[in-house]
């Protein structure tokens, strides 16, 4: 099992969710925060003021996968989210040593 962990842009998370369910990947976590690379932020004007944002705002989704379905998620991701801009994100893979389902007690594959 792994834990795919994606940052994108959060306008694209709808095309990225709806095509991993048309490929049975489901059972996502999804956290609004903000980030900074090579995007660097911005400058904006506030009431004739102008300030920086160096944090801007993204996506992380977190989604566990079978070891054979990791190739085919970070397909869809890299392609779905996709703007060809800087900042377009990242996406991390880690392995995934245990997952339980706490209501029933289902551990493994059987949990996701």
């Amino acid at each position: 099992m792994k834990l795919i962990t994606a940052i994108i842009k959060p306008f694209k998370l709808d095309d990225v969710r709806e095509e991993l369910n048309k490929h049975s990947i489901h059972g996502m976590t999804v956290t609004e925060v903000k980030g900074a690379g090579r995007q660097k932020g911005h400058t904006e004007m506030y009431r004739g003021a102008e300030y920086r944002v160096d944090f801007l705002p993204k996506v992380k989704l977190e989604v566990a996968v079978q070891s054979d379905q990791v190739e085919l998620a970070i397909e869809i991701i890299s392609k779905f989210a996709a703007t060809g801009k800087i900042g377009d994100g990242k996406i991390f893979v880690s392995a995934l040593e245990q997952v339980v389902r706490i209501r029933t007690g289902e551990t493994g594959m059987d949990a996701i």
